[in-house]
């Protein structure tokens, strides 16, 4: 029967729950079978359910569950105050009326989504949007997704920040999993002979001074090559070299250089101040630091700015002692406990500022009349390279608590062209259906996420590798790139300057969830967004299931029911009282 009062689908050998108040639900094409053991009744499976609380709405969760093998269709019980009895019932036409369920059910598993469409017969659609329920899943501690929490491993960047404000060294790697280099850093300002030598013993010999283009301007000294900057901005912009004129010897000494370094951080020096060549090789950082280049320039000179200090940094690549290659992370981290040396991740400097800098502005606002609705668009413009955003509004966001919320990813061949290898266009239509029944909530539109971050002709080849076999994780490996490069601050800062404080997520990702905490937004609840499965895009599904970590439906154990409009699910409870 069903205790825990959800209502049960089953087709063939999987079952679909359906969320109480579920509604009357008109069955079509149904037949009955004598052959049931189970005390259900089945109708072959080419149906549509319509829901008369809902019109051309249907409550479905994707939760497809292993059954009896002996079931070759698929039955249908419906339970909502007012139309059979406070029950689980199924609906049959020759064998007499309706019958109790005793198929017993786990509701809280999560077995294999989708593979019930592979059975014969078995075609399931629904008609207009799905509106599911709101769950408590995505179980997750509070620090998960915090910005200021560090990398498993790593120092915060409170700590490396402290350190540079006292004079101190920190380790900056830009792989948090040792892929590529990490630098010993110092404030320019505070150098002596002492730490020149350590840098000296311990890094690659090389002394690079990070700076500031105005600041290099100043002193009139120019790029080493030009057209390599502007080529290639994964390379380290380097300048000239340079010593100090007044004060050294040779230039070469822990001492000279010391001197060098200090004379590049002085506001006060003059181009007369330098020579050229020299043994301190300045390099320019770029504008926006590590938000524009994930570099150690730009981290070096981002982290003595946070320590408010002048933004010119000292830094030197560590080496292995052993064989003189580029340091691991094993030898970065036995250096930093060796020597009390805070060690931090790029990626945490990235999103420590992102959590704490506007990088987007308000550009315009207008009227949006659309097929679902009046909404009211915020176009956002990114600081960091002119992205344009929007925001489609609907309502009053007032006091910005419990604001129904949809952060999606622009998909110009799913959104646009109707691309059935994925859900996109499926789930950004329904999202704007849920938010106009509410009356309220946001939908944030991100450009520049096409392919999950990888861009669009990327993601074209892509779709070549999958129908060679791959899927949707393999071809992203194969070309080279990222599973999911995208991230969501952006999506936070325009939520929050809309004036959203706690909301209700759309969403089946929990990176989304995860990557939307932390930015001075609550998440209260997830509602899940469920859109057809298709021939073509049941793989694509199936993957981002088992791979991706999503979820679809109820498949974790959750709060109750609450609809995608709240004052309906309170009238619900209400008119259960009463009754």
């Amino acid at each position: 029967m069903c205790p825990d009062g959800y209502c049960y689908l089953a087709a063939h050998k999987y079952v679909v729950s359906l969320p109480p108040p579920c509604g009357i639900f008109l069955l079509l094409s149904a037949r009955a079978d004598k052959s049931n053991k189970l005390g259900v009744w089945y109708h072959q499976m080419d149906c549509v359910l319509l829901s008369s609380r809902l019109p051309s709405h249907s409550f479905v969760s994707a939760r497809f569950q292993q059954g009896s093998s002996g079931l070759n269709s698929i039955g249908f019980a419906v339970i909502r105050k007012g139309c059979l009895k406070l029950g689980c019932y199924a609906i049959g036409d020759e064998l007499g009326g309706p019958g109790q369920i005793n198929h017993s059910l786990n509701k809280n598993s999560n077995g294999p989504v989708f593979h019930g469409l592979n059975a014969p017969g078995a075609s399931f659609r629904t008609v207009g949007a799905e509106i599911t329920q709101e769950t408590g899943d995505f179980f997750v501690s509070d620090a998960e997704g915090d910005p200021d929490k560090p990398t498993d491993g790593f120092s915060s960047i409170d700590q490396a920040v402290n350190a540079l404000r006292e004079g101190k060294f920190v380790i900056a790697v830009d792989d948090e999993n040792g892929d590529n280099e990490g630098d010993l850093v110092m404030a320019a300002t505070l150098v002596n002979p002492e730490s020149i030598a350590f840098m000296i013993r311990n890094g690659s010999g090389i002394i690079s001074v990070g700076m500031k283009e105005e600041d290099l301007a100043r002193l009139m000294i120019p790029m080493m090559s030009p057209i390599t900057e502007i080529e290639d901005i994964s390379a380290a912009a380097s300048t000239v070299t340079v010593d100090a004129r007044v004060g050294i010897s040779t230039g070469v000494s822990a001492a000279d250089r010391a001197n060098t370094i200090l004379t590049l951080a002085s506001p006060d020096s003059k181009p007369s101040d330098l020579r050229r060549p020299g043994h301190i090789f300045p390099l320019k950082y770029r504008n926006g630091g590590v938000l524009k280049r994930v570099g150690h320039t730009e981290a070096s000179v981002d982290l003595v700015a946070l320590a408010g200090l002048r933004p010119v940094s000292v830094l030197s690549t560590v080496m292995d002692p052993k064989d003189g290659s580029l340091a691991g992370i094993t030898v970065l981290q036995q250096m930093a406990m060796e020597h009390d040396i805070p060690i931090v991740s790029i990626t945490d400097l990235i999103r420590y500022r992102r959590k704490r800098e506007k990088l987007v502005e308000l550009i315009a606002v207008s009227r949006l009349p659309t097929k679902w609705g009046l909404f009211r668009a915020h176009c956002y413009q990114s600081k960091l390279d002119g992205t344009e955003h929007i925001a489609a509004v609907k309502g009053d966001i007032g006091d910005g608590e419990d604001v129904l919320v949809r952060v999606h990813s622009e998909c110009l061949t799913g959104d646009i062209l109707g691309s059935a290898r994925c859900d996109c266009g499926e789930q950004l239509e329904l999202a704007m259906q849920l938010i106009e029944k509410a009356g309220r909530g946001v939908l944030v539109y991100l450009r520049g996420h096409e392919g999950r971050g990888i861009g669009l002709g990327q993601k074209l080849r892509a779709y070549n590798l999958q129908d060679e076999g791959h899927d949707t994780v393999e071809a992203n490996v194969e070309l080279g790139l990222a599973v999911d490069a995208r991230e969501y601050g952006i999506g936070a800062q325009i939520l929050r300057d809309i004036g959203v404080r706690t909301m209700r997520l759309m969403t089946n990702n929990p990176a989304k969830f995860i990557g939307l905490k932390g930015y001075g937004l609550a998440v209260v609840g997830r509602v899940p967004v469920i859109s057809p499965i298709t021939k073509e895009n049941q793989k694509y599904l199936e993957t981002k299931r088992t791979k991706m970590g999503h979820v679809y439906g109820s498949d974790l154990p959750g709060s109750l029911p609450e609809f995608a409009n709240p004052q309906d699910a309170a009238a619900d409870k209400e008119e259960d009282t009463q009754n």
